[in-house]
């Protein structure tokens, strides 16, 4: 079926159109939001872009491929979830931790320079940045900083030494924080 009577017959509320949509999009998405949310959120972020595509696809114009207005959805929720766990304080990144004493990034009197941060930053910014860490890095930061995992289980998880977890992490956040000096965001 062409992309333009797949279009007319989602606009149309077609079930069957809607099936095959899922069918060749759902494995894509799933691998675009998989750079955003963990894997227990997943399954609800799919659900969320594929109910944005079935409550927005009237307002499809075609100026666009259709798969290029599906990524932007997915995009779109994706930073949403980022965005929820940035303002959850329980999950929200620490900058400001000390690892060790006398190690980490100093806090600036009371100063929370993690909120510092992302209230001046937008999504984008902050996933370029981590996109320039390797996958390693940026597992560890994502499971401890944004999942909330403690060392013990992220060790589990990866199977890893506690203290080589620790000490990658700590490494990591220093480039972390190094990329975003050169940004000039911190």
């Amino acid at each position: 079926m062409t992309e333009k009577k797949l279009i007319e017959r989602l606009k149309a509320k077609d079930k069957e159109a809607f099936e095959e949509l899922y069918n060749q999009y759902a494995p894509k998405i799933y691998v675009t939001l998989k750079n955003y949310v963990g894997p227990n959120e997943i399954e609800d972020a799919l659900q969320e872009v594929f109910y944005k595509i079935f409550k927005g696809i009237h307002t499809f114009r075609g100026d666009s491929k259709l798969s290029t207005w599906i990524y932007q959805i997915t995009i779109n929720v994706g930073k949403d979830f980022i965005r929820k766990k940035i303002k959850n304080p329980v999950e929200n990144i620490d900058l400001t931790e000390n690892y060790t004493e006398g190690v980490g990034i100093q806090p600036h009197s009371d100063v929370n320079v993690s909120n510092e941060v992302f209230d001046e930053m937008e999504m984008d910014k902050i996933i370029k940045i981590m996109d320039k860490l390797s996958e390693e890095d940026k597992t560890l930061i994502k499971l401890r900083d944004i999942d909330g995992l403690s060392y013990d289980e992220i060790a589990k998880k990866l199977n890893k030494p506690l203290g080589s977890v620790k000490s990658r992490l700590h490494y990591a956040r220093k480039k972390f924080q190094k990329l975003l000096k050169e940004e000039g965001l911190l």
